[in-house]
């Protein structure tokens, strides 16, 4: 049973890449808060599968189409989402593409596609919802990172890049815009169990690794970290900000 917490309901919260895997489980997590949530995704099948069962579940949410790499159209969806459910008062950056890619045949195009979709788009969306929050005096930006880089994860260095980016986007913003009453923060998560993690990359010696590296020595649902998010972005972590909260069953 998740934590109820009471401040989240009716708050206006926009989650990218909330489609499936640990973004679905966020939308999941925020709907049952009685937020006013609405996602952005690239995938719609998935993206309107979610709002039909989650509206036959009582607990509404909105789905807007869109490609978070065009950053004009990424304006223009949080422009809409603004329209239909008012100022954005908790943004949760979640997008991320993490195909692995050999460095000897990354391209340019290739580079430029991770930093769009892993780094760019956080950037973006907090500076569309920043102007909401100021004149609000309170929001609070959840920025997901990832476990990879501080492990030296290998065959994914466009990934890695922009995920130990993360962190430094999310400290500049917590220090510039503290003072308006925004919290910023991040979270990293470790080897979550996604479908897609499941049917791309958990093999038997991937499983003995989790095992191996883990505290915990058991798989880790995308709720366990959707519910920090939650937290943060609820009046209970009112003084947590400029951090980084690593869910990794203490990989790292």
């Amino acid at each position: 049973m998740a934590a109820i917490y009471p401040d989240l309901r009716g708050r206006v919260v926009l989650i990218t890449g909330g489609g499936s895997g640990i973004g679905e489980a966020i939308v999941r997590q925020f709907a049952a808060q009685q937020a006013r949530v609405a996602f952005i995704d690239i995938a719609v099948e998935p993206s309107r599968a979610l709002v039909r069962e989650l509206e036959s579940a009582g607990t509404p949410v909105h789905f807007e189409p869109c490609d978070l790499t065009d950053i004009p159209a990424l304006q223009r969806s949080v422009a809409a989402i603004r329209k239909l459910l008012g100022p954005i008062q908790v943004l949760v950056n979640n997008a991320a593409q993490d195909e692995r890619h050999a460095t000897e045949e990354v391209t340019e195009a290739v580079w430029d596609s991770r930093i769009a979709v892993n780094l760019k788009h956080q950037f973006f969306c907090a500076q569309a919802v920043i102007p909401d929050m100021k004149s609000l005096g309170l929001g609070s930006i959840i920025n997901l990172g990832s476990i990879s880089w501080i492990i030296g994860q290998g065959g994914m260095a466009g990934y890695t890049a922009s995920k130990s980016a993360v962190l430094g986007l999310t400290r500049s913003l917590a220090r510039d815009f503290g003072a308006y009453g925004i919290r910023v923060n991040a979270v990293a998560p470790g080897w979550i169990m996604t479908k897609r993690q499941l049917e791309k990359w958990v093999t038997p010696e991937g499983e003995a690794e989790i095992v191996s590296r883990q505290c915990l020595k058991r798989k880790i649902e995308p709720a366990e970290v959707a519910k920090v998010i939650v937290f943060l972005a609820s009046e209970e972590a009112s003084a947590v900000t400029n951090q980084h909260y690593i869910v990794d069953g203490g990989w790292v």
